[in-house]
């Protein structure tokens, strides 16, 4: 910088009795899942409601028990409505994010659900107050999504294992009660999925490739995975424009489990374990009639082939 040259606005002050002038407060539909709430939804809500305020933006509350994609897209072409804010989990989220993805109008997240993969690799704050403090001022950022057979997603989808024993938790659950917890339901659960799992055979495509594989799981995200997986589910950027396939090399239940053991320590071998692949679409077909696929942490049936792709900065974001 030139010396005696002066930033503009630098230590000047304001004539007295002028206010400096100040952006309009951002004005926030935000979507909370009233399913997930429970009874503490209203809690939820007023805590929510209280740190917008405190942030600065004008925000209004909305419980969804419905389809929560659908008002997520009647809220993209509001003009009163500056962001959507997804306040909850990875599900919460994704059912956002796919009611405002191809559109101009950003998505604001306040993490309050258990893992909250996807505000973590946005470098998202865990505080609720500084989380909306981001939705308050934030920047607008564009990050990728991906699609499974045209359903939006934002972290990861897959089929085989995972999703059975997605299954399998919430009927443990059910049965036992909440008490039980998610993480033990669901290593219970993974435990008794072994028991009957049975290998898919499929035939994997992607541009420049194809080739039949029998496999336990194969797990597709919004962009490349740390090659951990279960240790850490990590990635490095939500902006690279490609999905991150992984595909288990051993077919049986005792090569599953030495993955998984291998994995919840971080040493899983790329090229041993696991078949990465780093794509723009794959496709996967069965001679099955349908298959469980997990999207987002919720298991859905799908007719073969379960076509992939990646949507490039399709999504804007509020992020630090």
């Amino acid at each position: 910088m030139t010396s005696g040259a002066q930033v503009p606005g630098a230590g000047v002050r304001a004539p007295a009795g002028l206010a400096a002038a100040r952006s309009p407060a951002r004005r926030c539909l935000v979507i909370l899942n009233a399913r997930a709430g429970g009874a503490g939804t209203e809690d939820v809500a007023g805590r929510v409601r209280a740190a917008l305020a405190a942030a600065g933006a004008d925000a209004r509350v909305v419980a969804a028990e419905g389809d929560i994609g659908a008002i997520a897209r009647a809220a993209a072409g509001d003009a009163e409505v500056d962001a959507v804010v997804a306040a909850g989990g990875d599900g919460t989220v994704s059912a956002v994010a796919g009611g405002l993805a191809g559109t101009p109008k950003p998505l604001g997240v306040l993490p309050l659900g258990t893992l909250n993969h996807f505000a973590k690799d946005l470098g998202l704050p865990a505080d609720l107050e500084e989380a909306a403090r981001v939705v308050a001022s934030g920047a607008q950022r564009r990050v990728d999504v991906a699609e499974v057979n045209g359903r939006v997603f934002v972290n990861n989808s897959s089929i085989g294992i995972y999703p059975h024993a997605v299954r399998e938790r919430e009927r443990t659950r059910r049965r036992l009660g909440k008490w039980i917890g998610k993480w033990l339901a669901m290593a219970w659960a993974a435990l008794r999925v072994l028991v009957w799992l049975r290998p898919l055979s499929v035939r994997i495509r992607w541009d420049g490739g194809a080739g039949p594989r029998r496999t336990t799981f194969v797990f597709v995200g919004n962009n490349r995975y740390d090659t951990a997986l279960v240790a850490t589910q990590r990635r490095e950027a939500l902006d690279r424009g490609t999905l991150g396939v992984y595909v288990a090399t051993a077919p049986t239940r005792l090569g599953l489990l030495r993955l998984g053991a291998r994995a919840l320590v971080g040493r899983v071998d790329p090229g041993r374990d696991v078949e990465a692949l780093e794509v723009a679409s794959v496709a996967i077909e069965s001679h099955h009639r349908r298959l469980a696929v997990s999207v987002d942490g919720e298991v859905i049936s799908q007719r073969p082939p379960i076509r992939y792709r990646i949507r490039p900065g399709a999504l804007t974001v509020l992020a630090p």
